[in-house]
């Protein structure tokens, strides 16, 4: 089993001169802009990195690719940084309730015929081989330094560049949680005394989900619903080995995947405010309401990893996606859009992100920033194909998972009966969720086909035909349940 990725080591010399000029600068080393330096670089562009801290990252989320991310990742020619990190090949999901189980798996390759494979992994492995891969690339310049501000023309409308703070021997270590990582980023308005320029007519931001750029450059907020709480079981193999596992537990779902052929990630939903770690009230809802809803072989195992490992979390955050009217500035990934990670996507988003913008940014387009902007505005509307039944879908399913009130209990209810049928109705919301189909047609068709068989299911449960005229006003509000979900979500995504 291999060892940690080593953190990168950059020499002195390396470092490039204060005032050096770029064809682009990209702030954040994580997988969008590791990704997006090496896929520049290849086009011959002159990038440089910047990454405030190199060393392998230890984070909860961003574990599991699903296949259009992985097909993303192979078309970037990407694919080999998920070798040698004991990464392992996901097949599709396990739907759990009680002692009920339904297998989804992943539809046939339609050139191959054979399933599509997502993966999972340890996040730190896979970004420091993305990171390895950019430092390798031609043109590509990675440098440890946390960037200060963006810097502008004498007229204060152009991006020329950056100023930033190279890496400090007596810089603190980030920590992976949410307050440790609020904790440690400078504010974008502060400059430290010393600072080095680097030039570019074009700035990539793509500093993540703490990104401390976005209110600079966005007019859209970050909502949080709930936190994940992230433990990892050891020598536990979850009920169906390769494939991801949603247990739908009260009041909020828990999710199981393998991160390595010995190690298997959970993460716990918590909505609303989480409980005090320091208090021991987090370990007690662990305990007392989470444990004795898991499946029985993964109870010890959880038991044991709540008293030898520190309970990690992290915000379940939203973000609807917009853009920024600066020229030079393009915002990317977790600091442009955000959806719950119930469904895995923000991966596969940011790295199909990176394919439209290496299609649409050839050539000499970088060199005018007119230009540049002009295809970021077709960008955005093109990566919503994709991004926008993605992001529905985690918002949508995640409503349905963790709702408290009778309406959204019958949906969740009729999605797992939906589920149970099998053929289209498994097949459909998969290919969804995994990416592989893009079509919000489809996304719509089966969102509702599940409001009305949960519809159906409250009829045919009926004791008898008294009940029928209390039950068509249920009805009533168990779709206007549905639509209060799902059309916000739509208008959000594709119109606002």
């Amino acid at each position: 089993m291999p060892g940690n990725i080593p953190a990168f080591s950059i020499a002195t010399n390396l470092i490039p001169k204060d005032g050096s000029d770029y064809d682009m600068i990209v702030i954040g080393g994580g997988v969008l802009g590791s990704a997006f330096a090496a896929t520049f670089g290849k086009q011959g562009k002159r990038v440089l990195l910047l990454e405030r801290d190199l060393s392998e990252p230890d984070r909860i989320v961003g574990e599991l690719l699903q296949p259009s991310g992985y097909n993303a990742l192979k078309e970037l020619g990407l694919a080999d940084c998920l070798e040698g990190i004991d990464a392992v090949p996901t097949y599709g999901y396990a739907v759990m309730r009680g002692s009920e189980q339904v297998l989804i798996p992943y539809a046939n390759d339609n050139n191959t015929h054979k399933p599509v494979q997502g993966r999972s992994f340890h996040h730190g492995r896979f970004i420091q081989k993305l990171r390895a891969a950019a430092s390798r690339t031609p043109n590509v310049t990675v440098v440890e330094a946390a960037v200060n501000k963006v810097l502008y023309n004498d007229d204060g409308v152009r991006a020329t560049g950056v100023a930033c703070s190279l890496k400090g021997v007596n810089d603190k270590k980030p920590l992976c949680d949410e307050d440790a990582a609020l904790e440690q980023q400078p504010s974008a308005e502060s400059t430290p005394q010393s600072s080095t320029v680097y030039r570019s007519p074009i700035v990539v931001i793509a500093d993540g989900c703490f990104s401390k750029f976005r209110k600079q450059f966005l007019g859209k907020s970050v909502s949080i619903s709930s936190h994940f709480v992230g433990i990892v079981l050891k020598d536990y193999t979850p009920p169906v080995k390769e494939h991801g596992h949603v247990i739908l537990a009260t009041p909020s779902p828990i999710l199981m995947y393998q991160i390595s052929p010995t190690e298997t990630r959970m993460l716990i939903d918590v909505p609303g405010k989480l409980p005090s770690v320091s208090s021991g009230a987090l370990r007690s809802y662990l305990e007392n309401t989470v444990q004795p809803q898991l499946p029985k072989a993964a109870q010890a195992p959880f038991l044991k990893a709540l008293e030898t490992q520190r309970l990690r979390t992290m915000p379940n955050s939203f973000l609807p996606p917009s853009t920024t009217s600066e020229l030079g500035v393009i915002v990317l990934g977790d600091a442009m859009n955000m959806r719950h990670p119930l469904t895995g996507g923000g991966m596969t988003v940011a790295l199909n992100d990176v394919v439209y913008l290496r299609d649409l940014l050839q050539g000499n387009v970088l060199t005018d920033q007119e230009v540049t902007m002009v295809q970021m505005e077709l960008f955005f509307w093109k990566r919503k194909e994709l991004s926008s039944v993605i992001n529905i879908l985690a918002q949508a399913l995640y409503a349905l998972f963790s709702g408290s009130n009778d309406n959204l209990t019958a949906l969740r209810n009729g999605c797992f009966s939906y589920f149970q049928q099998g053929g289209e109705c498994t097949q459909g919301p998969v290919d969804l969720l995994s990416g592989m189909n893009k079509s919000r047609s489809t996304l719509a068709y089966h969102f509702y086909r599940v409001a009305f068989h949960s519809i159906w299911l409250m009829f045919h449960n009926a004791s008898s035909y008294a009940e029928f005229p209390v039950l068509f006003v249920k009805a009533l509000c168990i779709f206007w349940a549905a639509c209060v979900v799902f059309l916000p979500l739509v208008w959000s995504e594709c119109w606002a």
